[in-house]
């Protein structure tokens, strides 16, 4: 009997392979030669699925996108449907920073596409800026219903503050990167912002 292909799994083999190049080299380092290496899989396979190298970034910052919403997922897992407004912007904290090895090279090839977005428009508009807008609406539900509950502090817009706590953790996380701050530092940071946002 012939065996059934997982497709996504052969894609999110080859996209992990991308975000390993690019961690260690970069994003300049990413080719269909040099991925199909890195995941032991032939370049034509590569080709397969995705037929270009912007098809490939475009695939893997789809499929980083993924993996976050998935680790914020799982933080808030057990937390209740929905789960409290204070939590999830807390455990978007969390998944924001660079604080260990594997965060590390998620967020150095994040902060890279984001790099390159400046450059490249199709990259820009669909998916970077269009993931970050998801973000942001995410981030604004839990906020409004931290208003209507009356848990903000007097002033806070949901949709203004949700794109601002998203600024914050960016900049943080690239300080964290180059060494301007540590991860307890970053958190510290976050934590006193969180204050300042909803009502003791």
């Amino acid at each position: 009997m012939p065996r059934t292909v997982d497709h996504g799994q052969r894609r999110a083999v080859i996209a992990e392979a991308v975000v390993r190049v690019a961690g260690r080299e970069g994003l300049h380092a990413v080719t269909m030669r040099a991925v199909a290496a890195e995941a032991g899989v032939s370049v034509r396979l590569v080709q397969y699925y995705f037929h270009s190298k912007a098809q490939l970034m475009v695939g893997t910052l789809d499929y980083l996108e993924g993996q976050s919403h998935r680790r914020w997922a799982a933080r808030l897992q057990g937390l209740g449907d929905p789960p409290p407004p204070r939590t999830v912007v807390e455990a978007f904290a969390a998944e924001a920073l660079p604080t260990d090895e594997a965060s590390r090279v998620f967020h150095l090839v994040g902060t890279s596409y984001a790099m390159l977005a400046f450059t490249d428009a199709e990259l820009a508009r669909r998916p970077f800026i269009a993931g970050i807008d998801r973000l942001c609406g995410q981030l604004a539900d839990a906020l409004s219903r931290a208003r209507d509950a009356g848990d903000l502090a007097a002033g806070i817009e949901p949709d203004l503050e949700a794109r601002r706590l998203v600024a914050l953790a960016n900049g943080l996380g690239t300080g964290v990167l180059a060494g301007q701050h540590t991860p307890d530092t970053a958190r510290a940071i976050l934590a006193y912002h969180a204050e300042q946002v909803f009502r003791r």
